[in-house]
């Protein structure tokens, strides 16, 4: 891509905002060397990189990366036999290798979670140095001091001089609190030559006694060494030389030790910085709300709701974008200041940024091309005062494009034809947009020259477009409109601002009739454009309103089927529980009669009285409490057999005629040239709104659960525990007899979602099935219907 369209557009920019992501230099060098490129392969998996790390950073916040030091000049020195590497230079690469573990162990916690796309292969590339690792971790702290652990000589060295170091402030400690305090000239251990020494008033000199080490600038202070700790500190000395000579032993045996994996290291470094690129493009669309664009192989554009991504959310204009599809020329036409440049320019920068890899500040769905070249002629001064210099510029770009630009390229031309002569810019403007577009490439051209309006309208593969402009409040809504060309303003504007009236109207008769006649037509069409766009603005609207209203309203008829189940149930129960406590009374009476017969002895109750107290408490059933019960009603009715009844034998699945009962309590029963007994308990009564009509019909009795939610949510579930509830659900759901169910699966990698919509395909009983709607969860859940 040539750098002058980078210069351009501002891609330096977006580089700079993206490199505010990243935590390790390697990443930054990524970021610095960072092109668009013309190969849509390579395109494709940048963008395939980059929706990985979105989903990592959607479900897991972001990759964890710490700040790593480039380590590449630390592997060249160790190509030197004899060279050691610095505790600094040393704790830097152990921390590249705690890294490296702490990544691969995060990608294999998150494969449960998600599919990567790209990212896996980067990962599986990673070298794992456990030994090297755990060695450098003991060995060498974040700050580059060599541990205690690193070797039992240095820890026992260390002790010693601890030791040592104890021992001479508490000798030392005695002159600060005893009777030769008065000598000093302040009470504190001090170190000179890296010997402890205290601070002895000069006048006290002879008295105390011990070696001067040094003295303070006044000369009124002496460093004075006391001659009783003379040889601990000297032992001090070479204990603490010791220590010296043993690290520098040890970053020896580090460097020795990290030698053969030179490549391995820098491999490494070089991964996890790719890793820390996809991180930072991830976050960085978080932070911007940009979306994966798609990919045309016909280099066709298609922004939905596109915006300039250096100007705040809450500031820019969002507006729509197509080119090469229908045409492959737009000629945007209209005053300045109006936001024509802005719009060419959030054109460039989002392909810019979608060939390298970025998602691009635009709605879902939003089309991008791979172009071998984009090229760029906007110019900073679009004043009046505009001279030859600026034009030969222009002109000199331009001629630069032409001998460039292929069939394969977009053009991006401000003002084209500006700085000259009106009528010879507007026919040289033309000229360049005719030799353009006969290239077959992509070109949005600018310009306030009228004449290019009748031009663009005249010419196949080419429209007009224009910024539009509220001429009550005199301000541009900087909304591009397609098909409409930029009307004149000049007369209107002049008027709102108060100019004459008299003068307003001989302008006008200045203008000739035609240019009136389009300036008339060009406000109808504007007019229009701006009520078709305001009603399918008001019209989505209506639609999403639609939509959440529906995913409500089906939400609440689910939890009432669900509901209505649980009730019903309920409340047979309790019917039930009061049938068996009047039972359960009645033969407590019955019990208590034949006890009352035995004590007294009188007269015996008779059998036949004990079973008519019995059946009246058994009518306890139809107590006016009971009579109440829809459910025990529609139960009786149920078996309230009588001959000529139409009944469902339970056992055969069939419906038949009752004939007669018999005396053992059978019924005699029609079904189609047989006759057959049917035990009672057998059958049931069908409604006259079911019964058969002339023919044999069979059904399948379902009762529903009270128990079975209509929602069933796999999200968090392993694939194959998830297909097992998933096979398990669907006989629940069907033997309790609902219409329908809904499956979340979540989006995720789409491994759930795939996994149920194989299982729903597979499953004769299901009827159809299909995504949510958008503002439902979308392609997150699955409607079935039995």
């Amino acid at each position: 891509m040539n750098e002058k369209v980078l210069e351009t557009l501002e891609y330096g920019k977006i580089k700079q905002q993206l490199s505010a992501f990243l935590t390790t230099d390697r990443g930054r060098e990524i970021v610095k060397q960072l092109q668009p490129s013309a190969d849509p392969v390579v395109v494709k998996r940048r963008l395939a990189a980059t929706a990985d790390g979105a989903d990592i950073v959607r479900l897991k916040g972001e990759i964890p990366i710490p700040k790593l030091t480039e380590i590449s000049p630390y592997m060249k020195r160790l190509k030197i036999q004899a060279a050691s590497l610095s505790g600094t230079e040393l704790a830097h690469i152990t921390k590249l290798l705690r890294a490296v573990q702490v990544v691969v162990n995060f990608f294999a916690d998150l494969k449960e979670d998600i599919e990567l796309r790209t990212v896996a292969v980067i990962v599986d590339q990673l070298t794992l140095m456990p030994e090297v690792t755990k060695r450098m971790v003991a060995s060498v702290d974040d700050d580059g001091r060599i541990l205690d652990s690193a070797s039992s000589q240095l820890r026992a060295i260390r002790r010693a001089i601890s030791n040592t170091q104890t021992d001479i402030r508490t000798k030392m400690g005695k002159f600060i609190k005893g009777s030769d305090a008065k000598y000093l000239s302040e009470p504190i251990i001090t170190v000179r030559d890296d010997r402890f020494v205290l601070p002895i008033r000069a006048d006290y000199k002879q008295h105390f006694g011990g070696i001067v080490h040094d003295q303070s600038a006044s000369g009124q202070t002496l460093y004075v060494e006391p001659s009783n700790v003379v040889e601990m500190n000297n032992q001090l000395r070479r204990d603490q030389l010791a220590e010296r000579e043993e690290v520098r032993r040890i970053l020896a045996e580090l460097s020795d030790l990290l030698r053969p994996y030179r490549n391995d290291l820098t491999h490494n470094m070089d991964l996890i910085g790719q890793l820390d690129f996809i991180n930072a493009k991830a976050k960085y669309a978080h932070q911007t709300g940009s979306v994966l664009p798609l990919i045309s192989d016909d280099h066709v554009i298609n922004l939905r709701k596109a915006r300039h991504p250096l100007i705040a959310r809450d500031r820019v204009v969002a507006n729509d974008i197509e080119i090469g599809d229908n045409y492959r020329t737009i000629i945007v036409t209209g005053p300045n200041t109006g936001g024509k440049t802005i719009t060419i320019k959030t054109v460039g920068l989002l392909q810019l940024m979608g060939q390298s890899g970025l998602f691009i500040t635009a709605n879902e769905d939003s089309q991008i091309g791979v172009f071998d070249e984009v090229f760029a002629d906007i110019g900073d001064d679009q004043s009046i005062e505009a001279n030859l210099s600026t034009f030969s510029s222009h002109m000199d770009n331009i001629v630069s494009i032409l001998n460039q630009l292929s069939e394969n390229s977009l053009v991006l031309l401000d003002e084209l034809g500006a700085g000259t002569d009106p009528k010879e810019g507007a026919a040289l403007a033309m000229a360049i947009i005719d030799a353009i577009h006969a290239r077959g490439c992509e070109l949005i051209a600018t310009t306030h020259y009228p004449e290019l309006k009748a031009f663009a309208y005249n010419r196949p593969g080419i429209i007009n477009a224009s910024m539009e402009f509220d001429v009550d409040t005199l301000q541009p809504t900087y909304r591009l409109l397609m098909g409409v060309p930029g009307q004149s303003n000049a007369l209107n504007i002049a008027s709102k601002l108060g100019l004459s009236s008299q003068i307003i109207d001989k302008a006008r008769s200045f203008t000739d009739s035609q240019n009136q006649d389009i300036n008339h037509m060009i406000e109808e069409l504007t007019e229009q454009t701006k009520r078709a766009h305001d009603e399918a603005e008001q019209l989505r609207g209506q639609l999403e309103q639609a939509e959440t209203l529906h995913s409500q309203l089906t939400e609440q008829f689910n939890k009432y089927q669900a509901q209505k189940d649980r009730l019903a149930e309920h409340a047979k129960q309790q019917a039930n529980e009061v049938v068996e406590q009047a039972k359960q009374k009645a033969d407590q009476i019955i019990a208590d009669l034949h006890q009352k017969q035995a004590q007294v002895g009188k007269v015996a109750v008779k059998e036949n009285e004990l079973i008519d107290a019995k059946g009246a408490l058994n009518r306890l059933e139809t107590a006016p409490s009971l009579k109440r019960n829809k459910v025990l009603t529609k139960e009786k009715a149920k078996h309230d057999f009588h001959p000529g009844d139409d009944v469902l034998v339970k056992s055969y699945g069939q419906q038949g005629s009752l004939i007669r009962k018999d005396k053992n309590g059978t019924w005699e029963v029609q079904l189609g040239i047989l006759k057959m007994k049917i035990a009672e308990a057998d059958l049931e009564k069908v409604a006259a709104d079911k019964k058969a009509t002339g023919r044999v019909q069979t059904r399948v009795s379902r009762t529903r659960s009270s128990g079975i939610s209509p929602t069933l949510d796999l999200r968090g579930h392993r694939y194959e525990e998830a297909m097992y509830e998933l096979d398990r659900y669907i006989d629940s759901a069907l033997l309790a007899g609902y219409p329908s169910v809904t499956i979340i699966h979540g989006k995720g990698t789409g491994a759930l979602r795939k996994g149920v919509t194989d299982y729903l395909k597979r499953n004769k009983r299901v009827k159809s099935f299909g995504y949510s709607a958008p503002n439902a969860g979308g392609d997150g859940s699955t409607v079935v219907k039995f």
